[in-house]
């Protein structure tokens, strides 16, 4: 019996991957974006602020660790280009700028949570 075809899905999800490996600066795009969301803190912040946009303390709050070190989780994924700030007087407020990182979020949760 000759092996099955995988389903329609799956072709396009390796047609995709086929090219993607073909562009070099797309490659780098999302490794970087991966590299920044690989902390278990970075994740969980992009989880709470991919919902809508929180100030600093409320982000140190939901995490539960101290404000320097988000801060410096907030740095990174700032200067990677995940997050976008804006300041209201003495408030830094944070929020994911690219619905790409959203749908990142989106597809980890359907891969590796149990819903």
């Amino acid at each position: 019996m000759p092996p099955m075809a995988p389903p329609r899905n799956q072709k396009s999800v390796r047609s995709d991957l086929i090219d993607l490996a073909g562009h070099g600066d797309d490659i780098r795009e999302a490794s970087d974006a991966l590299k920044a969301m690989a902390h278990p803190l970075r994740l969980k912040i992009l989880c709470l602020v991919g919902q809508h946009e929180l100030m600093v303390q409320e982000i140190v709050e939901a995490v539960g660790t101290s404000q320097s070190n988000i801060s410096q989780h907030l740095a990174v994924m700032r200067e990677r280009g995940l997050l976008a700030s804006r300041k209201e007087a003495n408030k830094v407020f944070y929020r994911i700028d690219d619905p790409r990182i959203l749908k990142m979020i989106g597809m980890m949760r359907e891969v590796f949570c149990s819903v």
